[in-house]
């Protein structure tokens, strides 16, 4: 794998001037933690202060890539300018200008003054519009703007990551972007997938200080090991870094115009091209079409100019106008359902969006988990088992969730918080979604021991011992199948169960690796209960009424999916597990994905799958996800949404946001999506259906009258006075 993250990596570099990976981060990846903040004048853990942010951000500029800085308004205008359609007109204007005013005496102006007129119209609405539209939306895009945690001043705080500038100290962990391009001064357990970067989707292991002996070693990006790019995300640890690249002088930066590139177009996108190319063909049939049928019976120069005409007749010239307008009104009336777009391209899919692809906690659960229940191995309550699982929550460093703040309330409630400082945090093993578990080694001057909390099956595999009121006895097969049966019926009374397990390790242990997750003694379970919303049932009716079928998609077990599924009539008669799905091939699932709306137990790269398939059937497929396992489903479906409070790299990944984690904010959005999608197929039908009926009925007529039935001035001027309306009509 490592090697095919080389090749991918060495040939994007190869597309993009052939970036000299040795030459911009060879010297920082070489130097030790101490030369390297001397280096930087840089004090980790004060960070910068206030005057030196300022200098820095004057020297460097604002941390934002050229692609993604908004554009200036002459740009704007240009794009407005420079359109096919404008393009063919100024081809007619040049044509005209040899037909009316070189071989005509006198000169004649006016057919060419229409033209112009009818350009520089278009191009002045479409440039206020479009201006309009993409401020409104970039200050709706500020309501969900992503954030770093940065030490100035010698004070943690969460800052926008546009303000970020070089020589900031950034603390790390699971679910965070890269704000820039950083060299790790602490590391603990710290992986980083490199994906968006190298199409490696295996997350990397970053340390503080690099395995390399010299900066001869350096082939690619991925033997940077103690460097972390922007534009990559943390799957779990943690870390502190310093940003000594921003904007475009990153990796990313300098290869991000080749990655936007590569970006698949949308349904719509491809809608609008095609709708484009064709009224584009109809004008270039139309002109030589109708003057062979005029030529002979009219002046040859004025049949041309007729022809001319026609052809502009036939095509709403001003519907890339009508287009942003719609779509930029749109995206302003779902941010008063609680709907902000990120994409204007999106609302189309989000409003024919015919599957939509969930999470089960906090779409269908309250998402406030309560600690229901803290048992031993005979399912017997025992505070023992909320000690050990609390000093487990309390000293990982990772991306804490809705788990472990159950745990820390009720450790609060049952006045235990005070054990946490008879012990000293050694180091932790962070949570991943293979393991499906969390470790943390702690000492209390006596003895070394390692506290792992996960899924119950995983747990289990780890232990060969259980203890028994403080009395140690091996795990029988009869035990196991009780331990199974306890959680099993924990389960079905609709809660999520961990397991928590200990070892006592060898206290002369410097280092320490999943490894020691190994010979461990079962202590007991932990009960979560996360009733279902009462909104839910009604949300989810609303959606089917909508023509939007549901399928649920999570990592949690069946049993109690399908109590919560039950709970709000999501079809739960047959289940399908994620093991079962590595063993069938794409076409058997899509048969499955015919009639099967609960899937449990997946993996993210099980979801991503199921999206990828659902699309290949030709369904419009929105995934829901707000986790930092989320972010390969949201980039597979064809429109991704997200949470105001969801991790970073999935905020940064959808298309649309909901500023409330509640389908009924969805449904409402969807409904709005598809007004502004209606409005614009009607504009697209009435149009055309018009145009086309007046320009055969004068086509037909200036075939069999001896004179034309409309000037080619009338028609120009008739056809830019229609537009004009339907534009002032879509504005409102």
């Amino acid at each position: 794998m490592r090697n095919n993250a080389k090749e991918n990596t060495e040939s994007r570099s190869e597309k993009n001037n052939k970036v000299d990976i040795r030459k911009m981060y060879g010297k920082e990846c070489i130097l030790a933690v101490d030369k390297f903040a001397q280096q930087m004048n840089i004090d980790i853990n004060k960070g910068l202060e206030s005057d030196k942010v300022e200098e820095n951000k004057a020297k460097y500029g604002k941390n934002e890539l050229n692609n993604a800085k908004p554009k200036r308004w002459y740009q704007y205008f240009f794009s407005s300018l420079i359109t096919p359609f404008n393009l063919i007109l100024i081809g007619i204007i040049l044509v005209l200008a040899y037909t009316d005013i070189y071989l005509t005496t006198p000169p004649s102006y006016a057919n060419i003054v229409v033209i112009a007129s009818l350009i520089m119209l278009s191009t002045l609405l479409d440039f206020v519009i479009v201006y309009k539209s993409n401020k409104d939306a970039a200050n709706l895009k500020k309501l969900i703007a992503t954030t770093a945690t940065v030490i100035r001043n010698g004070e943690k705080s969460k800052i926008q990551i546009s303000e970020l500038t070089v020589g900031d100290v950034v603390i790390l962990s699971a679910g965070d972007l890269i704000p820039g391009d950083l060299r790790l001064v602490e590391s603990n357990n710290l992986h980083v997938s490199q994906s968006s970067l190298t199409g490696e989707s295996e997350a990397i292991e970053k340390f503080n200080q690099t395995q390399l002996q010299s900066i001869d070693e350096i082939e690619s990006i991925t033997d940077l090991d103690n460097i972390c790019f922007m534009g990559t995300n943390v799957t779990s640890g943690s870390g502190k870094g310093v940003i000594f690249k921003t904007a475009n002088d990153t990796y990313f930066g300098k290869i991000s115009k080749a990655i936007n590139a590569g970006k698949p177009k949308t349904t719509f996108q491809k809608g609008t091209e095609n709708l484009s190319r064709l009224l584009i063909k109809f004008m270039l049939v139309m002109i030589p079409l109708t003057f062979l049928l005029n030529a002979n019976k009219h002046n040859v120069l004025i049949a041309f100019t007729f022809s001319v005409a026609i052809a502009i007749g036939i095509t709403p010239l001003l519907l890339p106008v009508i287009l942003s307008s719609s779509l930029g009104k749109g995206a302003i009336r779902m941010s008063k359902k609680k709907t902000i777009v990120k994409r204007l391209d999106s609302i189309q899919s989000f409003g024919a969006m015919n599957i939509l692809c969930t999470d089960k906690t906090g779409t269908l659960t309250e998402d406030n988990i309560v600690l229901e229940k803290y048992l031993d191995v005979y399912g017997n309550e025992n505070i023992k088992v909320l000690n050990y699982v609390y000093l487990n929550a309390c000293f990982q460093t990772g991306l804490k969730g809705s788990i472990d703040e159950a745990i820390l309330k009720r450790a609060e409630k049952e006045d235990i918080l005070g054990i946490k400082d008879e012990y000293t945090k050694i180091n932790e093993i962070p949570f991943d979604f293979v393991r499906r578990c969390l470790s943390v080694i702690i000492s209390n001057q006596n003895e070394l021991q390692i506290i792992t909390k996960g899924a119950v099956e995983e747990i289990l595999n780890m232990c060969v011992t259980a203890d028994d009121n403080g009395k140690i006895i091996p795990i029988t097969k009869e035990l196991k199948n009780n331990i199974k049966d306890i959680s099993k019926e924990l389960n079905k009374e609709g809660m999520r169960v961990i397991g928590v397990c200990s070892k006592i390790l060898d206290t002369t242990t410097v280092e320490f690796s999943v490894k020691d997750e190994s010979n461990m003694t079962f202590l007991g379970f932990i009960g979560f209960l996360d009733p279902p919303k009462q909104s839910a049932k009604e949300s989810i009716k609303r959606l089917n009424e909508a023509g939007i079928r549901v399928i649920v998609l999570t990592g949690d077990n069946e049993y109690v999916t399908k109590t919560i599924c039950e709970k709000v009539n999501i079809n739960t008669s047959r289940i399908v597990l994620g093991s079962s799905l590595d063993k069938m091939e794409d076409y058997a699932v899509q048969r499955l994905l015919i009639d099967t709306n609960v899937f449990a137990k997946l993996s993210p790269i099980q979801k991503a799958r199921i999206i990828r398939l659902l699309r290949e059937s030709g369904n419009i497929v929105g995934y829901m996800g707000d986790g930092i396992n989320d972010s390969p489903s949201l980039t597979n479906a064809e429109v991704g949404i997200s949470v105001d409070t969801a991790v970073d790299i999935a905020k940064e990944t959808a298309d649309i946001i909901l500023l409330e984690k509640d389908l009924n904010v969805l449904t409402d959005g969807v409904v709005e999506g598809r007004k502004t999608f209606g409005n614009l197929m009607k504009y697209i039908k009435m149009a055309v259906s018009f145009n086309f009926g007046e320009v055969l009925s004068v086509v037909i007529a200036s075939v069999f009258l001896p004179f034309f039935p409309i000037t080619p001035i009338q028609l120009l001027v008739q056809s830019l006075l229609y537009d004009c309306r339907s534009v002032i009509y879509s504005t409102r």
